[in-house]
């Protein structure tokens, strides 16, 4: 265990650092300070550990197997009988604990410290275009525009829009079309030389235009995250919201189960580096090969698992089978190969 754990914090900060720094010089130039820019390439560091686990469990496996072998460990670990799956046992346990704390700890805390820095191009797209709908004050209004941006005075603003206005029995009462509607921080759409249809269906031009609303630059932000700008712990009931307004879940569905099967996904990684560092060698001087092979067959998972999750976004898989496939796939052909291996 104490092995395998270092391992895996040598390679998880290596991994770390690489993305940290890459961060931190793209970010920096956008920042008013080097702490400023630190803080929020930290931020995203915690928010791509999903995504680099399953590699640095895969790498760091063969590295803890690589220090046995070199040491002659593993030839007297074998020589006493422990087959590989009760030598890999230490290494199953350490990892399930880490993936439960990255789906349970790690992915909320970062949810959260990156909730400062959202901005409108976090905003997830229906239909290419942003869809906005309230009951307010005995009235509906929905509006649907295809361009978003923040001012620099917190407003946001929408673009190509059109909104509609209807009574409480969803009564058509106007519709309004322009170039923008800006949405104020104090709950008003704001618009100017707008198009106003009315009952009648006669086009009225106003030279400006405004609504009262309950909505803010920041709720609309929190109402419309991409799933993976949403806590585990809050992915339920978002979905289930976003189910009764009739949206499209099947990516929020994606990530979700991708956070709760993050742990069964780093135990097919650990399988299959230790089918990597299995060998009949006292000291295994073709680890270089192995280990460079191992990444490429790394990468190449990560484009299958990408496959699979865009069948299951489309909806051409049952999203739960799409994420659970690929670490299935892994677990069975590395257990084969380790059963084959250990019976010649």
């Amino acid at each position: 265990m104490r092995r395998f754990l270092s391992a895996f914090l040598i390679v998880l900060a290596v991994v770390a650092g690489i993305i940290f720094t890459i961060t931190f010089v793209e970010k920096l130039p956008s920042f008013p300070s080097a702490v400023d820019a630190a803080r929020i390439s930290f931020a995203l560091i915690l928010e791509y550990v999903p995504l680099m686990l399953p590699l640095v469990a895969f790498m760091g496996t063969l590295l803890a197997m690589y220090n046995l072998t070199r040491s002659s460990e593993g030839v007297i670990i074998s020589g006493a009988g422990l087959s590989p799956y009760k030598t890999m046992r230490p290494f199953l346990i350490i990892i399930t604990i880490i993936g439960i704390i990255a789906t349970l700890v790690v992915n909320p805390m970062a949810i959260r410290m990156n909730q400062n820095n959202l901005n409108a191009g976090s905003i997830d797209l229906v239909d290419n275009a942003v869809w906005l709908r309230e009951s307010n004050d005995g009235q509906i209004f929905t509006m649907r525009a295809t361009g978003i941006r923040m001012t620099d005075a917190n407003k946001m603003i929408f673009t190509n829009a059109a909104a509609f206005v209807q009574s409480a029995e969803s009564k058509f009462k106007e519709r309004i079309e322009s170039r923008e509607i800006t949405l104020t921080q104090d709950g008003q759409f704001k618009a100017t030389n707008v198009t106003v249809f009315g009952p009648n269906g006669a086009p009225i031009t106003r030279r400006t235009w405004e609504i009262d609303t309950l909505m803010s630059p920041d709720n609309v932000l929190e109402r419309h995250l991409k799933p993976e700008q949403v806590s585990f712990w809050k992915l339920p009931n978002f979905i289930k919201s976003l189910s009764q307004m009739g949206l499209n879940t099947r990516g929020h569905l994606i990530q979700f189960w991708k956070l709760l099967f993050l742990p069964l996904v780093l135990i097919a990684m650990v399988v299959l580096g230790f089918a990597f560092s299995q060998t009949n060698e006292r000291r295994n001087f073709s680890f270089g090969i192995k280990f460079s092979i191992g990444i490429l067959t790394c990468f190449i998972l990560y484009f299958i698992t990408n496959v699979f999750a865009a069948l299951g976004v489309s909806g051409s898989l049952p999203t739960v089978i799409a994420v659970l496939v690929p670490p299935m796939i892994i677990l069975s052909a590395a257990a084969f190969f380790i059963v084959s291996f250990d019976t010649i």
